[in-house]
C-alpha cells in the first residue's frame, strides 16, 4: 500500500473550466418569480 497519488487541480478534475451558466439561471429566475410576484400583488389588489 505505498502507492503515491497525484494530486489534480480542480480544473483538471473536471476536466475543463466552469463557466458559472447556473448562477446567472438561477439569479434571472429569482428575479423573475419576484417580478411575477410583484405584478400579481398589485393586480389583484
Amino acid at each position: 500500500m505505498d502507492e503515491k497519488r497525484e494530486h489534480l487541480s480542480t480544473t483538471e478534475a473536471r476536466a475543463g473550466s466552469t463557466p458559472h451558466v447556473a448562477r446567472y439561471a438561477l439569479g434571472w429566475g429569482l428575479a423573475l418569480v419576484v417580478a411575477i410576484f410583484l405584478i400579481l400583488l398589485f393586480v389583484w389588489r
